[in-house]
């Protein structure tokens, strides 16, 4: 290929075929979101066991289960501006090395105070890797491509968090409840080694920063080798319309920004207390139900299986119908199916089916959100915006979890805790709405 005088990266992605760099990146993203969603989801596996091992009453968990999340939404929060500064490659191979760090730490807490502490830090890694590996997926596609190619990598977040449910049952079985942190702290540190040997940056960022033209050069030719050279003018049209008056958090909420933003923050915050709450507590309900702890971690697996199927296919829709209106759906879906678990669900076998679909919809609905911030906000801010929407959700996460507490020291049955899934998924569901009607048109006029 003859180097162009001009290269526009906006255009040059968008209009190439996903090659084997972009795979490269897809797959590395699939796997972080595999070993996140197995470390995020293990304490809802882990926490029957822990009961028993250390004589514990489950609604004392809250602090334990809220820890973790707490660490999400700070790391969230901190490490997307962080990624719009500095790169989002750097701040992922820190973030997988630090969650893995501290989820060994986890398996030598002797008490409930030293492995809250740990499970807080375990989560603030957790944190700063899925936003910004989210952004960077983003980055990396065609615009025809990207809400697909980003919700179906997060199937693996959905796919990690059932594995932990059938790989947890085998290792508290035989080697005790420690074992699973060791794996799930361990795996990352390899992955960390195999991320800074072949991690690329994003190219997108690369121009926003204004990195040197040589690196920028060969950014371009390994995704179309002789594309560019030395000589080549390297724009980006992507700031020809809508560009943000200034990186920062502030940016997020002005000008056309402002109601797209609040209201995918109302739609996460309800998701992820939805998803968390069930996440953490429903094995430990489904047990005190009458299942045995099998069958309870079972259901847990079921939930994450469904939510794999979602993510991989809920991108699909939204490259090919308006997004807004997908992920609407998928939240009335989930809100639609919490009542006929509460209602309906009669015998193990149609618990398991319910909640299959329950997963589907909840978590394709959640992914589907972080596909919404992806292409709603420019390169500029983009790592910003993702994260902050990771962190809003997170604490709608906390809510969630405490709100399980609260529930287990009520007494609460499944069918009061599936009812009250539907008012969060509902609320969420109007917020969509409203972005799309009312924030749409601000940046459309905006653009024109």
């Amino acid at each position: 290929m003859s180097p162009s005088n001009v290269v526009d990266v906006h255009t040059f992605l968008d209009a190439r075929p996903i090659g084997r760099q972009q795979w490269l990146v897809i797959g590395l993203g699939l796997l972080i979101l595999v070993l996140d969603g197995f470390d995020t989801m293990m304490m809802g596996f882990i926490a029957p066991a822990l009961v028993q091992d250390w004589g514990l009453q489950r609604h004392v968990l809250g602090p334990l289960m809220m820890s973790g999340l707490v660490g999400l939404s700070l790391g969230s929060l901190f490490a997307g501006p962080l990624a719009d500064r500095f790169g989002r490659r750097v701040v992922i191979i820190a973030s997988v090395a630090f969650f893995g760090f501290w989820s060994l730490a986890c398996a030598l807490a002797q008490d409930l105070t030293m492995l809250t502490v740990a499970r807080l830090l375990t989560g603030v890694g957790l944190g700063a890797t899925m936003p910004n590996i989210t952004t960077l997926l983003a980055e990396c596609a065609p615009l025809r491509r990207r809400s697909t190619l980003v919700t179906s990598t997060w199937c693996g977040f959905a796919f990690g968090g059932a594995m932990g449910g059938v790989l947890s049952e085998y290792l508290i079985e035989d080697y005790g409840w420690q074992a699973v942190f060791v794996a799930g702290g361990l795996m990352p540190l390899v992955l960390a080694l195999v991320l800074a040997m072949l991690l690329p940056e994003s190219l997108r960022y690369m121009i926003q920063a204004k990195q040197p033209q040589a690196r920028i050069v060969a950014a371009i030719n390994a995704l179309a080798p002789g594309a560019a050279n030395l000589h080549t003018r390297v724009v980006s049209s992507e700031h020809s319309g809508l560009v943000a008056a200034r990186q920062g958090v502030g940016s997020l909420v002005r000008g056309p920004y402002r109601l797209g933003t609040l209201m995918i923050w109302v739609a996460m915050f309800a998701g992820f207390l939805n998803l968390y709450l069930l996440s953490n507590w429903l094995p430990i309900t489904a047990q005190s139900a009458g299942m045995s702890l099998s069958q309870a971690a079972i259901i847990g697996a079921v939930l994450q299986l469904g939510g794999a199927v979602g993510d991989f296919s809920v991108g699909l829709k939204m490259d090919r119908w308006e997004q807004n209106n997908v992920v609407s759906l998928m939240f009335a879906g989930s809100a639609l199916v919490s009542v006929l678990i509460a209602l309906w669900a009669d015998g193990a076998l149609a618990l398991y089916v319910l909640v299959f679909c329950l997963g589907y919809c909840m978590m394709s609905a959640n992914a589907g959100c972080f596909a919404l911030a992806a292409n709603f906000y420019p390169t500029a801010i983009r790592a910003t915006g993702v994260s902050w929407v990771f962190g809003i959700g997170r604490t709608g996460a906390i809510l969630g979890a405490g709100a399980g507490a609260v529930m287990m020291g009520w007494n609460w049955s499944i069918t009061q805790i599936f009812l009250f899934l539907c008012v969060p998924a509902l609320g969420a569901m109007i917020a969509i709405q409203c972005k799309r009607l009312v924030a749409s048109r601000a940046l459309g006029a905006v653009s024109g």
